[in-house]
């Protein structure tokens, strides 16, 4: 029996997800991505905890089409990352696509958490 769409891309998460690990000087930065929206997490997987949230739904949605507004929550999500409390502010974070390609919305994901000063 064939798998769904879905269950590939979770397989290949599974795939991805047991080489990245996040802890807390490097946080995993997870992506997922639905019809209408797209979300990015930072998390810190050594205490099982997100640090910084950011989605399309923050976002003023000036710009059209989605590969721009995934650009922005990028950009929100670096900005979130540097205005943590002293002491836990992220700069570098290991990247998880989640089982989706590196093309489209994630790429414009990744490159606005680039320019917002995140590095991986």
């Amino acid at each position: 029996m064939k798998k769904q769409k879905q269950e590939k891309r979770i397989a290949r998460h599974k795939r991805i997800k047991a080489k990245i690990i996040g802890n807390t000087k490097c946080p995993r930065l997870c992506v997922f991505r639905s019809n209408k929206h797209i979300y990015a997490q930072l998390i810190d997987d050594e205490k099982d905890k997100t640090l910084v949230f950011a989605s399309d739904n923050e976002i003023k949605k000036l710009s059209k089409g989605k590969v721009a507004i995934a650009q922005q929550v990028g950009k929100l999500l670096a900005e979130k990352a540097k205005n943590l409390p002293a002491g836990r502010q992220v700069e570098k974070v290991v990247f998880d696509r989640a089982g989706y390609k590196y093309h489209g919305r994630i790429k414009s994901l990744a490159d606005g958490a680039h320019q917002g000063g995140l590095k991986f």
